[in-house]
């Protein structure tokens, strides 16, 4: 059976960024912490994986640990379960939303980018292409965080470092980005960092979450 995902980054003023950290910051440092997905992340950084055309060969016996790094990052850029709660809905006792609580609350295009995927998670794809040392750079644990707009001002250096690419470089991410783009659609290696450039400029905090819609 398929999934649907999405990650989202959208832009909000520091009230509203304060309302979300008690719902969103334990859940991403539940992530954050958790020895499994620690360990998945410790062995990509090791292991970086190969083009992903050749991920789907036939693994044989001589190939088990490339096959066993392949899943460690698949599960490393899956939806964690602490996280999904904010689009699942915390708990029988709380209704806050991040459907109707977060992103219907956006008002404008450019204050929002979303990437969704039938069968793919968005945020898989785009740190398969920059890498993990570029990753290393981003704030937050796997496309999940939170940030007030002094905390974007100070971030957006290491962002600029990580998503800025010479034309060979962005050449080579795209080539690893296998995600299908429609024209009006913002690819993964672009709206990360207009996100952040535009929050910066306008003195905005950042919420960024990568969830399975169903």
């Amino acid at each position: 059976m398929g999934i649907t995902s999405a990650w989202s980054i959208s832009a909000h003023n520091d009230d509203f960024i304060g309302t979300l950290a008690p719902r969103l910051l334990p859940l991403i440092a539940a992530e954050r912490d958790d020895p499994f997905a620690r360990e998945r992340w410790d062995r990509w950084c090791r292991e970086p994986l190969p083009d992903y055309r050749t991920w789907w060969e036939p693994f044989g016996r001589s190939c088990q640990r490339e096959a066993d790094s392949l899943n460690s990052f698949l599960e490393l850029t899956a939806s964690g379960e602490h996280v999904q709660k904010m689009y699942d809905g915390l708990s029988p006792h709380d209704d806050f939303s991040l459907l109707t609580d977060v992103w219907d609350l956006v008002t404008g295009a450019e204050d929002i980018f979303i990437s969704v995927h039938s069968k793919e998670f968005a945020l898989r794809s785009f740190f398969h292409a920059i890498g993990p040392d570029r990753a290393l750079l981003l704030p937050g644990w796997c496309g999940n965080f939170l940030l007030t707009s002094s905390e974007v001002r100070e971030t957006l250096p290491a962002v600029e470092r990580a998503l800025g690419f010479t034309p060979k470089e962005r050449a080579e991410a795209e080539n690893q980005d296998w995600l299908a783009y429609h024209d009006d659609e913002e690819s993964v290696l672009d709206g990360p960092l207009r996100m952040w450039r535009q929050a910066a400029a306008d003195a905005r905090g950042l919420c960024g979450v990568s969830v399975t819609v169903y």
